[in-house]
């Protein structure tokens, strides 16, 4: 499921903000390992 986050994430479909918290954290840490830490925002 953080893996479907992430991909609507790069696509530009959804935000970072927009994660649901139980899924916050490994969304963050596969953003962070695709060199995307740049997508983790909460603005």
């Amino acid at each position: 499921m953080a893996m479907c986050y992430v991909t609507v994430i790069v696509a530009g479909l959804r935000t970072y903000k927009q994660v649901p918290a139980f899924l916050k954290e490994e969304v963050k840490k596969l953003l962070i390992a695709m060199d995307l830490a740049d997508l983790v925002t909460e603005d």
